[in-house]
């Protein structure tokens, strides 16, 4: 029954990798550029994403070293939405277009949806991202408004939580330090700083532009010439590289409090980082929480009918360079022995090995998630610029998924998960 259900995956496979492909350029100044054609719908989103998030600290720029403080991409993002003229989110608003921009630890990404005056709506996004402008002026005014969103950050245990296992984990990797920086970091930022960031990431060729809906390749290319993208440019050699972390945990426990209902906690396990284009074991390192405690499995119901924890429980992975990592978070009464319960359930998974028909049904739940993600315009082009940063294509992450088998589930186990390398962090309810 199993090999037959593998044959149908795999058939279905072939069949998904043709529906979420694409059509791609790059242009002469080295910019990707994907379309996805949606016949059928009225709208179009477009993503404009660089490989610079908060991890990118230190780089080496035309062999001149260049280090940043914690924060800088995401201030950077913020300071790409203002120009000479204002902010492009008020020219935005004048075409009827949503637009929205977000920094994560490995990219920043700026974006907009709309239903008309597409040409335009490209014009602003282009134009906006590619002619940088910082003065100590306005530097200093946004480092007012961030002070405030960081502040708001401080307040959310969900962020507070994640942002403690990292730094239990690292000593001196820069995920243990808040995408938005501190206060302190951000006020040590130049326009010299920013200029470097946008000269080393932000050349054309660090950058996809990526759009999905009612929208030819041809209309995206031609939005790009009008936008000085087109033509050839002197490269810029940008080097930077993040060391693995190596040796024990900096902490194995960490324990605050903060005004939650009940106990927040997280279990946090430091793994290797991932080889550059290994999407296998990428693919089952995120399979990892699922087949645990997902909600498929025998122990999630056991944690769940036993009121161990909240149905909100779950496990999650990150990945950047230098850094990999598999936690679990989640609310309980008992934190102890939900972790405790959660260890014993590893340790026999590696003994006995994974349940064959739950690895076939998350299997198939995240094909089907993946699927589900392109059926949207908005995700379609969010997808495709995402995998095209790491890479590669939506159809190779099918095609990795399609070839997993659960000894290869099996095989991962035997090194994944060690207690060892586990961290705990504890959020309990302040005092009234």
């Amino acid at each position: 029954m199993l090999n037959n259900d593998h044959e149908s995956f795999a058939a279905a496979q072939a069949r998904a990798a043709a529906a979420v492909s694409c059509e791609s350029v790059v242009l002469p100044s080295g910019l990707t550029v994907l379309c996805r054609t949606m016949p059928g719908y009225s709208s179009v989103h477009a993503i404009y994403a660089t490989g610079f998030g908060s991890v990118h600290r230190a780089f080496r720029l035309d062999g001149k070293q260049v280090t940043l403080p914690a924060g800088t991409a995401h201030f950077l993002e913020h300071k790409m939405c203002e120009t000479p003229k204002g902010d492009s989110f008020t020219f935005y608003a004048k075409t009827g277009a949503s637009a929205n921009a977000f920094t994560s630890y490995d990219r920043t990404c700026y974006l907009f949806s709309a239903t008309q005056k597409i040409d335009e709506n490209l014009d602003i996004l282009l134009g906006m991202v590619g002619k940088p402008w910082f003065t100590k002026a306005t530097i200093a005014k946004e480092q007012g408004i961030i002070g405030q969103e960081i502040k708001m950050y401080d307040d959310s245990p969900d962020w507070r939580l994640l942002n403690a296992l990292f730094r239990c984990l690292y000593a001196d990797h820069p995920l243990r330090d808040d995408i938005a920086g501190t206060v302190e970091s951000i006020a040590e930022l130049t326009p010299q700083m920013l200029y470097s960031c946008t000269r080393g990431f932000y050349a054309p060729s660090n950058m996809v532009l990526s759009v999905a809906g009612k929208i030819t390749l041809a209309q995206a290319v031609d939005a790009c010439k009008r936008n000085g993208l087109y033509r050839a440019r002197a490269p810029h050699e940008v080097e930077w590289d993040i060391p693995a972390q190596t040796g024990p945990l900096p902490h194995k426990e960490a324990f605050f409090t903060m005004p939650v209902t009940k106990p927040c906690f997280g279990v946090a396990y430091r793994e290797e980082p991932l080889a550059e284009g290994d999407l296998k074991r990428e693919l089952l390192l995120d399979m990892l929480g699922d087949l645990v405690v997902g909600g498929l499995t025998k122990l999630y119901r056991r944690l769940y009918d036993e009121a161990l924890v909240n149905p909100e429980f779950s496990g999650d992975f990150i990945a950047v360079r230098g850094a990999c990592t598999v936690a679990f978070t989640g609310e309980s009464d008992t934190p102890r022995q939900v972790v405790d319960l959660l260890q014993e359930e590893i340790e026999r998974m590696r003994r006995e090995g994974v349940d064959p028909e739950v690895f076939m049904l998350v299997k198939n739940q995240m094909y089907g998630e993946l699927l589900g993600d392109v059926e949207a315009v908005d995700d379609a082009a969010e997808e495709a610029a995402a995998a095209c940063l790491k890479g590669r294509t939506l159809a190779d992450e099918i095609a990795a998924l399609a070839a997993l088998t659960v000894e290869d589930a099996n095989a991962l186990l035997q090194t994944a998960l060690r207690e060892e390398n586990r961290a705990y962090v504890q959020i309990d309810p302040a005092e009234k």
